[in-house]
């Protein structure tokens, strides 16, 4: 396993992260999420990444009872706050300082753990004062609770503000949460450069853009059973607009360059994304144990650069790079 600095923290966090959304608590029986976790570990992954919102609690308590009996101290545990949790209440979402000192005790609990090692703000919370949520998140890292402090999927002008702001209070705003792959590159053109500048790393999520980029899905056919393009509780929306006829193509294309360099399609869109010196970690999830050990072998691989240009000029104008689509993430009205 590669080992990265978390930005300019003095945080090292394994380059190939586990992610548990839309899988443990939801897709996947307690058992095999178990397996799978115990497979991350297996394989040299010590960074493990949730969020309250998911499977609406679940994965968390899930990630915990699999993590029972490490060595804490050991292991890099992230969570987030922002979506609606529990009874879906006026207060049970957003960036308030009752949501975020009250969600945060809701993931100890269920994590099982005294403290979590960073701790992210899921989305921007237009209608939360940002200075309320900037000292709600330092009073939680006074208080022991989290250690360092992040973000998802927010604009490089948020980012700015939220960083001078950490700043001030004294506290370390060390990472931006995106999603980013070969397909989707938006935060290119102005997140990577403001988090460079100010000392972020990136923990990109969907490094294989949903499954699109293991070339599964072949254009024409129909959908593999099972997998997360037929899934109606949420995951068919999430890859539904990657699923066309030229994008499937020219995916399909990018398979000689990853056996070239005797990579699966999965690991070359993993080590892509490695391959960006702002990225600290790429996300992976699994819904069986040897998807993590296959995924793991992307961690230390150097693309050449003659390769590189051959995915840029594979994938041509199907990806997005549009970097105002990043502040389409900022709902626009509450949750609930």
């Amino acid at each position: 396993m590669e080992f990265r600095y978390l930005g300019r923290s003095g945080l090292q966090i394994s380059a190939i992260t586990y992610g548990n959304w839309l899988t443990h608590g939801s897709q996947v029986e307690n058992d095999v999420a178990t397996q799978c976790v115990r497979a991350a570990l297996d394989n040299g992954i010590t960074t493990f990444d949730t969020a309250d919102v998911y499977a609406n609690g679940k994965a968390e308590e899930v990630l915990g009872a699999a993590l029972k009996g490490e060595r804490r101290e050991s292991l890099e545990v992230f969570t987030k706050v922002y979506w609606p949790t529990g009874p879906r209440g006026k207060n049970d979402q957003g960036l308030s300082r009752k949501h975020i000192l009250e969600g945060i005790d809701g993931s100890l609990r269920r994590l099982g753990m005294d403290y979590v090692d960073l701790y992210q703000a899921h989305r921007y919370d237009s209608f939360t004062p940002l200075e309320e949520t900037m000292q709600a998140f330092a009073d939680v890292v006074r208080a022991g609770k989290a250690l360092y402090i992040g973000v998802s999927e927010w604009t490089a002008e948020q980012i700015r503000a939220a960083h001078a702001l950490a700043q001030d209070l004294g506290v370390s705003l060390v990472s931006s949460q995106p999603q980013y792959s070969m397909l989707h590159r938006v935060i290119e053109p102005e997140v990577v450069p403001t988090c460079e500048e100010l000392g972020l790393g990136q923990i990109v999520w969907s490094p294989i853009a949903q499954g699109v980029l293991t070339g599964k899905y072949k254009p024409g056919e129909a959908y593999p059973e099972g997998s997360r393009a037929t899934d109606a509780g949420g995951g068919a929306d999430a890859i539904a607009r990657f699923l066309n006829d030229e994008t499937l193509t020219r995916v399909q294309a990018l398979a000689p360059i990853a056996s070239d360099l005797g990579l699966t399609m999965a690991q070359l869109a993993v080590a892509w994304v490695l391959q960006n010196p702002n990225v600290s970690a790429a996300l992976v999830g699994a819904s069986r144990p040897e998807q993590v050990a296959e995924n793991v072998k992307a961690a230390g691989v150097r693309i050449p650069d003659d390769a590189l240009k051959a995915v840029d000029e594979t994938l041509g104008d199907v990806v997005d790079r549009d970097a105002s689509l990043v502040a389409g993430s900022t709902p626009r009205r509450r949750p609930v």
